[in-house]
C-alpha cells in the first residue's frame, strides 16, 4: 500500500496509543514519593512539571512549522518525532535511575526537569499527529482530532495493562518500560506520517470505523479492569487479555487497507471542506501574537485554566485521595486505568458530537465546552460530599477529555490551520498553570495542613472536601468564560453552515 493519508493515520494512532504515560503517574507516584523522601506538596510540585511539559508545546509547534515550511526534509515529519523520542527516553530513564538508586538522589528541581522532559516529549507527537489529521481530513476536523486525542486517552489504560502483565507490583521497572517502549514505537513509525489531503466523499465512514475500534477497545478495557478489580487473575489470564488487546490495537491497519481501495473510486460531489469554508469566511490565518491580541484567545485560555487545571489536580492526587478514603491499592490503580477510558470517551464524544451539530445546525463548539465544564462541577461535588471516586472520576474524566478534542478544533476554526499547532499548544499552557494553582497551592497545602494535625497522614473525607469546593467555584467561573466565547462566536459558526450549504 502506498503511503496514503490512511497509512499515515494508522501510524499516528499507534504513536498516540503508546505515548500517554503522563496519565499513569498514579502508578509510580507513591514509589517516587517514598524513594525521594517527598511530602505531598513536593510530590505535587514534581507532578506540576509533568503537566507543564505535557501541555506547553509551543516549541513543538514551532519545530513543526519549520519542518513543514522547509524543503530540506521533503514531505517527512520525522525531525519532530525524533525530538520527542529523545526527550521521552531521557526523561523517564533518569527518573528510573533516580528511583532505583543507580544515581544519587537528585535535587527536587533536577527531578522536575526529568519529569518535564518526559512529558514534554508527548507534545511533539501529539502536535504532529493532530495537525496532520486536520490537514488530511479537512471536512471532519472535530472527528479526526477526537480520534487522535481519543487513542491518546486510551494509552494510559493500555500501558497499565502491559504493566500488570509484565511488571505487576514493580513500578520501578514500569518506569524503565516507559523510557523504552513508546520511544521505539515513535521511531519505528515516524517516517510514515505525511500530509496527503486527498478529498473523497468516503472519508467519514472510514473515520467512523477508526472511532468504532477505539470504542471497542475502551469497552474491552473496562470489562478487563472490572474483572481485575473483582477477581485475582492468574498470570496466564493477564497474558491472554493483553495479547487480545494488542491484536485489537493493530486492527486500524485493516481499516486503512479498505479505505485505500475505496479511494481509488471516483469521489461523489460533496460540500466545501470546513477549512476552505473557514478561509472564505474569516481572517483565520492568525499567528500566535495576533491570536494572543484577541479577547477570544484569553476567554478560551481562562476556561482551560479553571477546569482542566482542577481536573489534572484530581488525577495527580488520585492515589492520596484514595488512600485517605481507605481505597485499596488495586482499587486506586483501577481508577487510574479507568480514568484513561473516561478521558478517551470524552475526547471521542467531544469531537464527534460537536462535528455533528456544527454540520447540521451551525451550533458553535464553545457551547459544548461550557456544557462539559458545567457537568464537571457535578463530579467535583460527588467527590467532595460523598467521597465516591468511582462516579466522580467518571464525570470529571469524560468532561476533561472532551475539552481536549474541543479546544484544538475551536483554535483551528477561530485562528486558522497555518499556525494551529503553535496556538493550541500555547493555550494548552493553561493546564499546568491551573495544575500548579490547584495541585500545589490548593490540594497540596490543604492536605499537608490537615495531615500535620493528625501526625503526618490524613484520613477521611475532610482531607480534600475544602479543595473540591474551591474547584466547584472556579469551574463555574470557567463556565461563564466559555459561554461568553460562545456568544461572541455563534454568528460566525452559523455563517459557516450557510456558506457550506451554498
Amino acid at each position: 500500500m502506498e503511503n496514503s493519508k490512511w497509512l499515515s493515520t494508522v501510524a499516528s494512532i499507534w504513536i498516540q496509543i503508546t505515548s500517554g504515560a503522563t496519565y499513569t503517574f498514579g502508578i509510580y507516584s507513591a514509589t517516587l514519593k517514598s524513594s525521594q523522601g517527598y511530602d505531598q506538596t513536593t510530590l505535587n510540585t514534581v507532578s506540576v512539571f509533568k503537566d507543564i511539559g505535557g501541555n506547553i508545546g509551543v516549541l513543538a509547534g514551532l519545530l513543526y512549522s519549520a519542518v513543514t515550511s522547509s524543503s530540506r526534509f521533503g514531505s517527512g515529519l520525522w525531525p519532530v518525532y525524533l525530538a520527542g523520542a529523545v526527550q521521552f527516553f531521557t526523561g523517564y530513564f533518569f527518573i528510573w535511575l533516580s528511583v532505583t538508586g543507580v544515581i544519587d538522589r537528585p535535587h527536587v528541581l533536577v527531578m522536575c526537569l526529568f519529569m518535564f522532559m518526559a512529558a514534554h516529549a508527548q507534545t511533539f507527537f501529539s502536535t504532529t499527529d493532530i495537525v496532520v489529521a486536520v490537514r488530511n481530513f479537512p471536512d471532519y476536523s472535530g472527528t479526526s482530532v477526537g480520534i487522535m486525542k481519543g487513542f491518546f486517552g486510551l494509552s494510559g489504560a493500555i500501558l497499565i495493562q502491559i504493566y500488570y502483565t509484565l511488571f505487576d507490583n514493580k513500578p520501578t521497572t514500569y518506569l524503565l518500560m516507559l523510557a523504552v517502549f513508546p520511544t521505539l514505537v515513535s521511531l519505528a513509525f515516524m517516517s510514515l506520517v505525511h500530509i496527503n489531503p486527498s478529498n473523497t466523499s468516503n472519508d467519514k465512514p472510514h473515520l467512523n470505523r477508526f472511532s468504532l475500534i477505539a470504542l471497542i477497545i475502551a469497552t474491552y478495557l473496562m470489562i478487563v479492569l472490572i474483572f481485575q478489580n473483582i477477581f485475582t487473575l492468574p498470570s496466564w489470564a493477564h497474558i491472554l487479555t493483553t495479547t487480545i488487546l494488542l491484536i485489537m490495537a493493530l486492527s486500524p491497519l485493516q481499516v486503512a487497507l479498505t479505505a485505500q481501495r475505496s479511494e481509488q473510486r471516483p469521489p461523489s460531489p460533496v460540500m466545501a471542506p470546513l477549512i476552505t469554508t473557514l478561509e472564505d469566511q474569516n481572517e483565520v490565518e492568525m499567528n500566535l501574537l495576533h491570536a494572543m491580541s484577541t479577547i477570544n484567545y484569553w476567554l478560551l485560555f481562562l476556561a482551560m485554566v479553571c477546569t482542566s487545571g482542577s481536573a489534572l489536580a484530581t488525577i495527580n492526587n488520585i492515589t492520596q485521595i484514595g488512600e485517605s478514603l481507605d481505597y485499596s491499592t488495586l482499587e486506586i490503580n483501577t481508577i487510574v486505568s479507568l480514568w484513561s477510558i473516561w478521558n478517551f470517551l470524552g475526547r471521542f464524544i467531544g469531537g464527534f458530537v460537536s462535528d455533528l451539530f456544527i454540520h447540521r445546525y451551525g451550533l458553535g463548539r464553545p457551547l459544548f465546552f461550557s456544557l462539559t465544564q458545567l457537568t464537571m462541577v457535578i463530579g467535583y461535588l460527588i467527590i467532595a460530599l460523598r467521597g465516591n471516586l468511582y462516579v466522580g472520576s467518571v464525570i470529571v474524566g469524560v468532561c476533561f477529555g472532551s475539552q481536549w478534542s474541543l479546544m484544538p478544533t475551536i483554535t483551528l476554526e477561530i485562528f486558522g490551520v497555518k499556525h494551529m499547532g503553535t496556538i493550541f499548544n500555547s493555550i494548552g499552557a493553561a493546564n499546568p498553570i491551573g495544575s500548579y494553582i490547584f495541585s500545589v497551592q490548593v490540594i497540596g497545602k490543604i492536605y499537608d495542613k490537615e495531615a500535620q494535625a493528625t501526625g503526618g497522614l490524613c484520613h477521611g473525607l475532610h482531607c480534600f472536601t475544602l479543595s473540591y469546593f474551591i474547584f466547584v467555584g472556579v469551574s463555574l467561573f470557567g463556565v461563564l468564560s466559555s459561554f461568553v466565547l460562545f456568544l461572541r462566536t455563534r454568528g460566525f459558526y452559523a455563517s459557516i453552515l450557510q456558506n457550506r450549504l451554498k
